[in-house]
């Protein structure tokens, strides 16, 4: 059977099980491109990314070049002689680059393409009160996102799942999917199938004005919110003029109440908020520069008071 040369191409933590499905394949990774180290925390110290961390623990070769058209990156992929670029969570890769190696580009998306093209996909599909989602793997083009699919898996999402939950069951789902697809391009048996046309929501990259709370809109609403930016970037909503995260909430479909108010504030059980349809049960929250706790933590530390209003511009 053909082993192929593969470049790995990726940098959060979504992508090192992948790229360790590929170290331990009959394929041979002959080097690892990546982000730059970023400065990170207090001190501002530079930080390599995780999979550039996974890379130097076996000794591979590493390229982190600040843009992807320079001249000596260009030269340095083409000396890798590479049959085939793995592409999982990286930047937009210019035509030059998707040009070289003679296999192809290959990416591994965390949604069922067409659907939640963009970089959160795994968000967004909470955030819309998806049931399912899965992964895709397909041949990079330069239109984002948009490659013939090779190979996709589905997978439920759970009722009170979170974004941080799903995406540490997608990146193990996607490193096998990923394994499986190297295996058919090496043998020459790899799928091409287009992706159809039409209106597909998207996945737009997250801000923290998209995790707002917004009391006006149904409980079950804002529910996908707060379990499709948990953990980054945290849904939030202000309290006496502060910013109060919520991490995690259920839903009350029979509360009554002003949208935002808070119709129950009580030291053992929690705090309850009103919506615009329904309301939420407050179950973990974290006042800026606080820890997270319980509601009822929150309740007993900060006397809150029913009929106080969350969301209000102080």
């Amino acid at each position: 059977m053909k082993t192929l040369r593969i470049v790995f191409m990726g940098s959060p933590e979504f992508s090192v099980p992948s790229l360790k499905g590929l170290l331990g394949s009959r394929h041979r990774v002959v080097g690892v491109v990546t982000r730059p180290d970023m400065p990170r925390g207090r001190g501002r110290r530079l930080e390599p990314t995780p999979v550039k961390k996974a890379a130097s623990e076996v000794g591979l070769p590493i390229l982190t070049p600040e843009r992807l058209r320079e001249k000596r990156f260009l030269s340095e992929l083409e000396n890798l002689e590479a049959d085939l670029f793995v592409v999982v969570a990286f930047r937009v890769l210019p035509e030059a680059v998707l040009q070289i190696p003679p296999e192809g580009v290959v990416n591994l998306h965390p949604s069922l393409l067409p659907k939640y093209r963009g970089p959160a996909p795994i968000q967004w599909a909470i955030i819309n009160g998806e049931r399912e989602t899965g992964v895709t793997t397909f041949f990079i083009e330069p239109e984002i996102d948009a490659g013939d699919i090779i190979l996709q898996e589905r997978v439920p999402i759970g009722p009170d799942e979170t974004a941080g939950e799903l995406h540490d069951r997608l990146k193990v789902l996607g490193a096998d999917i990923l394994a499986r697809t190297v295996d058919l391009i090496a043998e020459g048996e790899a799928p091409r199938i287009p992706q159809p046309p039409g209106d597909w929501p998207r996945a737009p990259k997250l801000t923290k004005e998209h995790a707002r709370i917004r009391w006006e809109g149904p409980a079950e609403v804002l529910f996908n919110l707060i379990r499709g930016t948990n953990p980054v970037p945290g849904a939030f909503t202000t309290w006496r003029g502060r910013v109060l995260k919520v991490h995690r909430a259920k839903v009350m479909p029979e509360v009554e109440g002003k949208p935002g108010e808070v119709v129950r504030a009580d030291g053992r059980t929690g705090m309850i908020v009103a919506a615009g349809e329904g309301g939420l049960y407050l179950t973990e929250v974290q006042l800026e520069g606080g820890r997270k706790m319980s509601s009822a933590e929150f309740v007993r530390g900060h006397r809150v008071e029913v009929g106080e209003r969350l969301g209000e511009t102080e």
